[in-house]
C-alpha cells in the first residue's frame, strides 16, 4: 500500500524469508562460522539458539549454501515425530533405499539402512549432516536416538554430523540428568542474541536500500527508539518498521516521526507487558569478550562506507555503558595476543601477496588472469576453515565487520590461532577472533603447466592426462601406461580411489582439488597452511 508513496520497488519489511534482503549481521556470521567450523570437527553434535525471529533461518539458509561439496545434507523442518518417523525422515532426505512399502522394517530395520549407507558414504569420501530446525520440539526419546546414530564412528571420526536450531529451551532440555550422555557430545555451541543498536540501524537501512529507496523514510535519530522497542529482534523489527510505514502513508508524511512510531508499536505489540525483557544468555567472558574488543575495535578497518569519525561514534556509547566488559575483553585479547586481523581493502593487492609464496611476482590489477603465465591458477571456494584444512595451502581470506570487507592472507593454522597477514603487518590471531570475522570464502592458488585443461575426465587425452596417471600409477606402486593414451576406466577408478581416500569428490573427474592433493603428496613444491602453523609472528 505504502510502496508506490514511498518510491519502493518491493516491500522491504516483509517477515517472508526473501534472500534478496538478507541481512548478514556480526552475530549472524559468528553463528554461521561456528556451524561450517563444526561440520569439520569429527562429528557430533552443533547446537545453534536463539529467541523467536532472531534469525535462526537465516543463518540455516546461509548455512545451507556454503556446504562443502563432499557433504550431503539432510534437513528436517518439522520435528514433531516419533523415533520411527524421525528414522523414515532421515532416510527420505539422504534418498536410502529401504524395502518395499509393505515390508515392515521396525526401528532396527531404518537403523540398519542408515548405518550401512554411512559407512558407504566413508568410503567413497563423502560427510553426512543432519540439521533439524525447531528442535526444541523434539522428545526426550527422539534425541536419545539421535544420539544412538552418533555411534556409529571410524577411528577418526564420526560418520554423522547434528546440527540441532532451536529456542532457548533446547539448552534447558539438553541440561536434563537423562540427556547428559547427549550432551557431553556437543562439539560447538553458539546463542544468536539481539542485533545492537547500531546493527538495527544498518539493518534498517540495508532493506530500505535493496527495496529501492531513495529517501530517508526513518531518519537516523529514530534507530534508538526502534532498537530500543523491537529489542533488536529482527523479526519485530520488520514488524514494527513496517506498521510504522504504514502510519506515515495514512498520515501524508514524508518520513516516520517519533509518535508515528510509537503508535505503530502500540498496535503490533499490543498486550506485551511495558517491560518486556528477552531471555538472554549468560555468557562467560574470555572468548566472546575478546570477540567483542575484536568488533569494537576493527573499527580501524579499511573500510568501503563508513568513515573513522562515524564509527567512533558507534564504538564510544558501546565502552561507556559496559567497561567492566571491555576491561575483560582487553584482558583476553592481550593474553591471545592480537585480537584484530591484519586486513587491507583490495583483494588484488592480497592476491599478488599471496603469490610471492609460490615464488611469483604477478603485476597488474587483475592476479588471477596473470598466474596462468606463470605455470599458477586460481582456485575460489566457500567452504570455511574445513576445506582449508584439507586443501592444506595458504589463502587469501575474506574478513567481515558489519558492511566492512577486508583482504588478509592466511598462511598457517593450528588447532588454537592461525597466522594472517596484510602488506607489512603480520599477526598471530586467536581462533575464535578469526572465527567471527571468517565467513568461509577463500581464493588459493595451485601449480600446473600452462597447457593443462583445469579439469579432464575419461576419454580425455593430452599432456594433462599423462600427468595424472603417471602420478596416480606411481601412488599405486604399478607401472605407468603409455603416453597419449585416453583417460581410460581403469585410470578413472583408480582416480575414484584416491578421491576418496583424500575426502574429496569421488566421481572420477580431475579438477582443482585433485590437482592440489596430488601435487602435495607427489612432491610439487608448493607452500603448505598445516606444516608451518603456530611459526607466525
Amino acid at each position: 500500500m505504502y510502496n508506490h508513496y514511498f518510491q519502493l520497488k518491493g516491500a522491504p519489511f516483509s517477515i517472508a524469508p526473501d534472500p534478496r534482503y538478507l541481512f548478514m549481521s556480526e552475530r549472524h556470521r559468528e553463528a554461521l562460522a561456528h556451524l561450517l567450523y563444526g561440520i569439520g570437527s569429527g562429528g557430533g553434535f552443533v547446537l545453534l539458539t536463539g529467541e523467536i525471529g532472531a534469525g535462526k533461518t537465516t543463518v540455516c539458509r546461509s548455512f545451507i549454501e556454503q556446504v562443502p561439496e563432499n557433504c550431503r545434507l539432510a534437513y528436517i523442518f518439522n520435528p514433531r515425530l516419533s523415533v520411527e518417523e524421525l528414522l523414515l525422515s532421515v532416510c527420505d532426505e539422504l534418498r536410502i533405499e529401504l524395502p518395499p512399502a509393505n515390508t515392515p522394517l521396525g526401528l532396527k530395520g531404518y537403523v540398519d539402512a542408515i548405518n550401512r549407507y554411512l559407512l558407504d558414504s566413508h568410503a567413497q569420501g563423502l560427510n553426512n549432516v543432519l540439521v533439524i530446525d525447531e528442535a526444541q520440539n523434539l522428545s526426550a526419546e527422539v534425541l536419545e536416538q539421535l544420539r544412538l546414530l552418533t555411534n556409529l564412528e571410524t577411528s577418526e571420526r564420526k560418520l554423522l554430523q547434528i546440527i540441532l536450531i532451536g529456542q532457548p529451551e533446547l539448552r534447558t532440555m539438553l541440561a536434563r540428568p537423562e540427556l547428559e550422555q547427549l550432551a557431553q557430545r556437543v562439539i560447538a555451541r553458539y546463542h544468536l542474541g539481539p542485533l545492537s543498536e547500531p546493527e538495527t540501524g544498518a539493518y534498517v537501512a540495508h532493506r530500505l536500500a535493496v527495496a529501492g529507496a531513495t529517501g530517508m523514510p526513518f531518519p537516523p535519530a529514530l534507530t534508538p527508539a526502534i532498537h530500543a522497542l523491537a529489542h533488536g529482534v529482527p523479526r519485530r523489527i520488520n514488524l514494527l518498521c513496517d506498521r510504522a510505514l504504514l502510519g506515515a502513508y495514512v498520515e501524508n508524511s514524508p518520513q516516520v516521526t517519533r509518535p508515528i512510531l510509537n503508535k505503530a508499536a502500540a498496535e503490533v505489540f499490543a498486550g506485551e507487558p511495558a517491560a518486556r525483557r528477552l531471555r538472554l544468555p549468560l555468557v562467560a567472558g574470555g572468548v566472546l569478550a575478546a570477540v567483542a574488543l575484536s568488533a569494537a575495535a576493527w573499527q580501524a578497518m579499511p573500510a568501503r562506507e563508513a568513515a573513522p569519525a562515524a564509527a567512533a561514534r558507534v564504538a564510544a556509547p558501546a565502552a561507556a555503558a559496559a567497561p567492566a566488559a571491555a576491561a575483560a575483553a582487553a584482558a583476553a585479547a592481550a593474553g591471545a595476543g592480537a585480537a584484530v586481523p591484519p586486513v587491507q581493502a583490495i583483494e588484488a593487492d592480497a592476491l599478488r601477496e599471496l603469490a610471492t609464496l609460490w615464488g611469483q611476482a604477478l603485476e597488474g590489477d587483475a592476479p588471477c588472469e596473470a598466474a596462468p603465465r606463470y605455470s599458477l591458477r586460481c582456485h575460489t571456494g566457500r567452504g570455511g576453515l574445513y576445506e582449508l584444512r584439507l586443501l592444506d595451502r595458504p589463502a587469501v581470506v575474506t574478513l567481515h565487520d558489519g558492511p566492512r570487507t577486508g583482504y588478509a592472507v592466511l598462511s598457517a593454522i593450528d588447532g588454537n590461532s592461525v597466522t594472517l597477514s596484510a602488506g607489512a603487518r603480520r599477526e598471530r590471531i586467536d581462533l575464535a577472533s578469526f572465527v567471527a570475522r571468517f565467513g568461509g570464502e577463500y581464493t588459493t592458488f595451485w601449480r600446473v603447466p600452462r597447457g593443462f585443461r583445469e579439469q579432464v575426465s575419461e576419454g580425455d587425452r593430452g599432456p594433462d592426462v599423462d600427468w595424472l596417471a603417471a602420478r596416480l600409477a606411481g601412488l599405486n606402486r604399478v607401472k605407468a601406461v603409455q603416453a597419449g593414451r585416453p583417460l581410460d576406466a581403469n585410470t578413472r577408478e583408480w582416480l575414484r580411489r584416491f578421491q576418496a581416500a583424500q575426502n574429496l569428490k569421488a566421481d572420477g573427474v580431475a579438477g582443482p582439488r585433485t590437482y592440489m592433493r596430488l601435487n602435495q603428496l607427489t612432491g610439487v613444491p608448493e607452500p603448505r597452511l598445516l606444516a608451518v602453523a603456530g611459526t607466525g609472528k
